[in-house]
C-alpha cells in the first residue's frame, strides 16, 4: 500500500490524536462449540469476498469539477433552484463549490465513521462471548481497515479537499467506543452507524453514476457493510430474545433515541457552509426543512428501523419518536438478514435523475 497524500485531511481542534477511555472486558471462549451456523456462514462469506484495495484501478482519472461543470451547463443549477429552493441564489462557481464541498464532506465523514467502526469492531473481538462472533468480528476488522484505506486514499489523492470529523459524529463514535457493555457496541456501531452508512453509501452510488472508481469501491464496500449489519442483527437477536430487564430496555431505548436525533438532526453539513462563507444558520434552516434534504435524512434510516423491529427494540417509546421524525414507515421493510442493501426512495431517485440530466425525467 503506497500512495501520495496530495491533500492531507484537516485536523479537529484537539489535534491529530484523541484518546477515549474505555473499560473493555476481554472474554475467552474455551468451549469452541461453533454452533451458530448463521454467523459461521457470514464468516465464510466474508473470507470469500475479501478484496485488496490496492487492486482497484487507481490510475482512473477523477474529475469531479468537470462532471459538475457539465451538469451546470446542462441546466442542473436551474433545476436545483426550482426544485430545492435554496436560501439564496448562487453564482455558477459558488454552485460548483457547494457541490464539491458537499461531496467532500460526505466522503470525509464516511472515512471517519469507518475508523470508528475499525475501533468498535476490535472491541467486539475482545468482548463477544462466542467464538463464532469473534471469528466474524476479526474478519470485519480487516474489512474496516480496508475501508479506511480506500476512503483516505480517494480523498487525499483524487478528491483534493476534505473535512475534519463532524463534532456530532465524533460524540456518537466516542460514546460507542467508551461504553463498557459489549451489546451496546454492537447496537451503536453495527445497527445504528453501519445501518445509516449502508443507506448513505447507496445514495452516493446513485448520486455519482459517472465516476467509475467510486462506483467500483462503493459496490465492494456495500457488500462488506451488508454483512456487517446482518452480523449485528443476528448476534443481538440471540442476546435480546432472552429478554431485557425494564432498566436495561430503558437504557437501550434512550441510546437509540439519542443516536437517532444526532444522526437525523445534527449532521447538517454546517462545516460546508462555514468553509464557503455562507450564512450558516440560514442554510441549516434550509437543510432541516427543504423536502429533498428531509427525504434524504429520512432515507438514511431505511435499514435501521426494520432491524430494530426484528430485535424487539421498536418499542412504543421508540416508535413515538420515529413517527415524529417521519421514519416509522420503514418498519414494513425487510431487515438486513432478508434484504441486504437499501435503495433510495423513488421520490429521491426522481429528483436525482432530474439533477443529473435536466429535462430527461
Amino acid at each position: 500500500m503506497k500512495y501520495t497524500q496530495n491533500h492531507p485531511l484537516p485536523l479537529p481542534p484537539g489535534g491529530s490524536h484523541e484518546t477515549v477511555v474505555s473499560e473493555v472486558g476481554t472474554v475467552f471462549d474455551w468451549g469452541y462449540r461453533l454452533e451458530r451456523e448463521d454467523l459461521l456462514a457470514l464468516y465464510e462469506k466474508g473470507k470469500a469476498a475479501s478484496w485488496n484495495a490496492s487492486d482497484l484501478d487507481w490510475d482512473t482519472p477523477v474529475d469531479l469539477e468537470g462532471w459538475i461543470d457539465e451538469r451546470i451547463h446542462a441546466g442542473a443549477q436551474k433545476v436545483m433552484e426550482e426544485m430545492l429552493s435554496p436560501p439564496e441564489k448562487l453564482e455558477p462557481r459558488q454552485f460548483m463549490e457547494l457541490n464539491l464541498n458537499m461531496n467532500a464532506w460526505m466522503l470525509s465523514q464516511f472515512l471517519h465513521g469507518e475508523q470508528g467502526a475499525l475501533l468498535a469492531t476490535s472491541k467486539i473481538v475482545l468482548e463477544a462471548p462466542d467464538e463464532e462472533a469473534k471469528f466474524y468480528g476479526a474478519n470485519q476488522v480487516q474489512d474496516e481497515a480496508r475501508h479506511v484505506e480506500v476512503y483516505h486514499r480517494y480523498i487525499t489523492e483524487k478528491v483534493g479537499r476534505s473535512f475534519e470529523v463532524n463534532k456530532h459524529l465524533g460524540v456518537l463514535l466516542n460514546d460507542i467506543i467508551a461504553d463498557s457493555r459489549w451489546d451496546m457496541t454492537y447496537l451503536g456501531m453495527q445497527i445504528m452507524v453501519e445501518g445509516l452508512a449502508l443507506a448513505a453509501f447507496s445514495f452516493m452510488k446513485v448520486q455519482m453514476p459517472d465516476e467509475p472508481l467510486l462506483q467500483d469501491f462503493t459496490s465492494r464496500i456495500l457488500q462488506d457493510e451488508a454483512r456487517h449489519v446482518a452480523f449485528g442483527v443476528l448476534t443481538l437477536e440471540s442476546i435480546y430474545k432472552g429478554g431485557l430487564t425494564s432498566a436495561e430496555l430503558s437504557e437501550r431505548e434512550e441510546f437509540i433515541i439519542e443516536a437517532t436525533h444526532l444522526m437525523h438532526d445534527r449532521l447538517l453539513m454546517e462545516q460546508v457552509y462555514e468553509r464557503m462563507g455562507l450564512d450558516v444558520d440560514r442554510w441549516i434552516e434550509w437543510a432541516i426543512h427543504t423536502p429533498f434534504m428531509t427525504g434524504f435524512r429520512q432515507m438514511l434510516f431505511s435499514k435501521i428501523v426494520p432491524n430494530l423491529k426484528r430485535l424487539g427494540l421498536l418499542t412504543p417509546r421508540v416508535r413515538e419518536e420515529f413517527d415524529r421524525l417521519g421514519i416509522l414507515h420503514f418498519e414494513s421493510g425487510k431487515d438486513s438478514t432478508e434484504d441486504a442493501q437499501p435503495l433510495p426512495p423513488e421520490e429521491l431517485l426522481a429528483v436525482m435523475s432530474e439533477l443529473r440530466a435536466p429535462g430527461s425525467a
